[in-house]
């Protein structure tokens, strides 16, 4: 069901690398490790993923696919998984990675007026950035981890559930 699902709603892979832009990029990201979709390559992309929508930068989705091609896990559910940060899921996200390192610091963490200004990063963001990019690397890090377990017993899961069907399937034929 998931690869019916996967087929239906991701472009083919045949369609994006004959691009004339990603064609530009060279044979590394035509690589079929990057655009086939099994056990390894799912939960490598959704660990990634997770992993790089921690890192606070404003081109994460570039991350995701570099590192795609650098560890060969799929392109098309890497770059994706950064969307978990987004505008609205930023400030709490980055909020809880501040408190974490904080925490692990052994640093009371302070109240943050944070305004977007070159003011407020030249002053505000200079008291806070050890402890908040250490926990941003350790949530980070715990999420892909986290993650990709999850995603390599739901992959477990599935196939188990797959071949009990089977099983039940050809007792009925055999009857």
């Amino acid at each position: 069901m998931a690869k019916k699902l996967i087929q239906k709603y991701l472009p083919a892979r045949e369609k994006i690398t004959e691009n004339r832009l990603i064609k530009m990029l060279g044979p590394r990201l035509q690589s079929s490790s990057l655009w086939h979709i099994n056990r390894r390559s799912f939960s490598g992309a959704l660990a990634l993923g997770v992993f790089c929508a921690f890192v606070p930068v404003p081109f994460q989705m570039l991350l995701a696919a570099i590192g795609a091609v650098l560890f060969r896990v799929n392109i098309l559910i890497s770059v994706p998984m950064v969307w978990l940060s987004n505008p609205i899921t930023i400030p709490p996200i980055f909020y809880f990675c501040y408190l974490t390192g904080a925490f692990l610091m052994g640093k009371e963490a302070s109240h943050i007026n944070f305004e977007l200004s070159a003011e407020w990063l030249k002053t505000g963001f200079l008291s806070v950035w050890q402890p908040f990019l250490l926990g941003c690397f350790i949530v980070g890090t715990v999420g892909a981890f986290i993650t990709y377990i999850a995603a390599r017993l739901y992959w477990r899961y599935h196939v188990y559930q797959a071949m009990l069907k089977r099983k039940k399937r050809n007792l009925a034929l055999k009857r």
